[in-house]
């Protein structure tokens, strides 16, 4: 027991007295902003998916049947409590998207009847008495901090900010009482558990009450413990090859699990926040460099039966319960925690691969319907219920991620305005001296080879526009009224200049099929376009789906794409490829069609598709 009365120890010093906590370095600020001001998106086609997803999962969702698990409070070993606070950071998300009298009135009928749960000893859950602390329990209140949090920061509404701090100081106290350590709590060696960092790193933020910076630095010098997941001391390892394989997949001794890593490094990044303590920066990018390397796919996610395995070097083959919806939301999530940090554009570049690809391939056309697992060759099946309950972790995990990408479109910066993601709208920020200013985007991407962007200020100004320039694109044009201005794919191009109302960049993007390879022997290869994904779908294809096929090469690394009449199935391109004859004279091409990833595969017979297409082998 000597190990934890360190915890215990400390926790009563700064519950019951006030103390001055030093900070090792000044905090570190976010060098991108979410802007204060109005904004409206126009997604074409995928419009709809926006709209399903805010009518049902949001607006219609049945706030009781989600805060009925916490008044019986009789759980013993499943996560049903996860399910209210990913609702209402969703539905946050979605009110600050597209705001309405009704959502806002759901929003505060959902606080009110959880903190009508809420015990006189400050606990939320839905754990039996002599279950606390065990399984899913910890995660289940890490997920009710950050609603309530959420909330109180959206609205202003003190119940939710002093809901969560009882909250928090419960579930302190309870872990003082059994010697302190939160690593042998809960699932996948603490990760579960100790993710609630985020939210008491935003206790703190919020308060400036010392105890919440204590206890968050407590978590994370317990993760480098020996029972601890080693989350900074092996954030140079590879996330699939932690720790040896476990007996049982899904137990305590499981080190890989994704979704739950992911969400203690996002928690870390909010401690470098607070601190400055640049291990706890470099800890998150090292991880998150090594994740997008050996783990994350053509479609921008991964994971198996929701661990990282090594999945880059294997995304061509057959994979069972691959690439989990909430494994996909967390990745995009983290990605843009550091993209606000840092202002680099590898992580806009990723969350964009994956927003149009693996996220919009999880929700149905309709947006009534979240695949569990979204596999790279297979079908888009619904995921079930769980927990006895109407809907699932990736239900519930799936409009976080879809209503947070829009946010990061345009953003400020301390110098002018970032522009992230090329997405028709106008959107409302700031200059740096105050002024009002308008981007207004008129474009059809990634459809589109094209977009103009109008940067209109309430009054002339100099200031920067930090444009992004996507790595995939090779050939890229930009203007600003005309005039060239050379730029570097993968990077961010910076135009200074004293900007009036009028004027217009023009960006011209490679949208060129980009041919990728995976394996020797069998050799794969799949089709990008832009920031999209290509998938044979067996609906419209002429050839069976299964077949080997030897793509003909436009030039080196690209294939010659021709657009084709738009189907049901989204973007429809035509490629030229050589098949098997079974004749003694070769077979001429053929043109396979192709459709957006995020598309294949959604209709009422669940047809299969597959983006990895074998290659004909050959010996000459």
């Amino acid at each position: 027991m000597k190990r934890y009365t360190r915890f215990a120890g400390l926790f009563l010093l700064l519950h019951f007295a006030p103390v001055a906590f030093s900070q090792a370095d000044s905090p570190r600020a976010d060098k991108l902003l979410f802007s204060p001001g109005p904004y409206t998106c126009s997604w074409g086609s995928r419009e709809s998916r926006f709209a399903g997803v805010y009518s049902n999962g949001i607006v219609g969702q049945d706030v009781d049947h989600l805060v009925e698990p916490f008044r019986h409070r009789n759980e013993t070993h499943r996560w049903q409590s996860e399910f209210w606070g990913k609702w209402i950071t969703s539905a946050i998300s979605a009110q600050r998207y597209a705001p309405s009298p009704a959502l806002s009135s759901l929003l505060r009928e959902a606080v009110d009847k959880l903190i009508a749960t809420q015990t006189p000893d400050g606990y939320i859950g839905n754990y039996a008495p002599d279950h606390r602390l065990e399984q899913w329990d910890i995660w289940g209140r890490k997920y009710c901090m950050l609603g309530l949090l959420d909330y109180y920061e959206l609205s202003g509404y003190a119940p939710a900010l002093q809901a969560a701090k009882k909250l928090a100081d419960h579930l302190m106290a309870e872990l003082a009482a059994v010697g302190g350590s939160i690593v042998i709590r809960g699932n996948y060696r603490g990760m579960a558990a100790s993710s609630v960092l985020e939210p008491v790193c935003q206790l703190y933020r919020l308060t400036g009450e010392p105890r919440y910076l204590a206890f968050a630095e407590e978590i994370v010098r317990q993760w480098d413990t020996d029972q601890g997941p080693g989350l900074i001391r092996k954030s140079n390892v590879n996330v699939g090859q932690r720790f040896p394989a476990p007996k049982e997949w899904y137990s305590w001794e499981q080190g890989q699990k994704a979704y739950e890593m992911m969400s203690c490094y996002e928690g870390l990044l909010e401690l470098y926040r607070l601190t400055g303590k640049t291990a706890y920066r470099d800890a998150v990018i090292t991880a998150w460099q090594n994740i997008y390397d050996t783990e994350i796919n053509v479609a921008g996610s991964g994971a198996a039966a929701e661990m990282w395995f090594g999945g880059k070097a294997l995304q061509a083959l057959p994979i069972r319960h691959y690439q989990e919806t909430c494994v996909t939301v967390t990745w995009l999530k983290l990605s843009h925690q550091l993209l606000r940090l840092t202002g680099d554009a590898r992580y806009a570049d990723a969350a964009e691969q994956t927003f149009y690809n693996a996220l919009l391939g999880a929700v149905s056309p309709d947006g009534l319907h979240w695949a569990k697992y979204t596999p790279l060759t297979g079908q888009r099946l619904p995921g079930s219920g769980q927990c006895g309950m109407h809907l699932n972790c990736c239900d519930a995990s799936g409009p976080r991620g879809l209503f947070n990408f829009p946010r990061h479109i345009v953003m400020r910066s301390g110098e002018g305005a970032s522009i992230n993601y090329f997405v028709a709208g106008t959107y409302s920020l700031s200059t740096p001296y105050g002024k009002e200013l308008v981007i207004r985007q008129e474009t059809s991407y990634p459809e589109t080879e094209t977009a103009d962007i109008l940067v209109e200020p309430s009054a002339a100004e100099t200031f920067t526009v930090a444009l992004r320039i996507p790595a995939w694109s090779k050939r890229h044009e930009v203007t600003v009224n005309g005039e060239p201005y050379p730029t570097v794919p993968g990077e961010y191009l910076f135009i200074t200049r004293p900007w009036k109302k009028g004027d217009r960049i023009h960006i011209g993007f490679d949208m060129r099929g980009r041919l990728l390879s995976q394996g020797e022997t069998p050799a794969f290869h799949t089709i990008l376009r832009g920031p999209v994904l290509l998938a044979l779908d067996s609906r419209q294809a002429h050839y069976d789906v299964a077949k080997a096929f030897t793509p003909v090469r436009s030039e080196p690394g690209y294939i010659e794409l021709e657009a084709a009449d738009r189907t049901k199935q989204g973007s429809g391109f035509k490629a030229k490829f050589i098949t098997e004859s079974f004749t003694e004279e070769g077979a001429g091409p053929v043109k396979l069609m192709f459709c957006d990833y995020a598309s294949a595969g959604y209709a009422p017979d669940k047809p299969v598709y597959r983006v990895w297409i074998p290659q004909l082998y050959s010996r000459h």
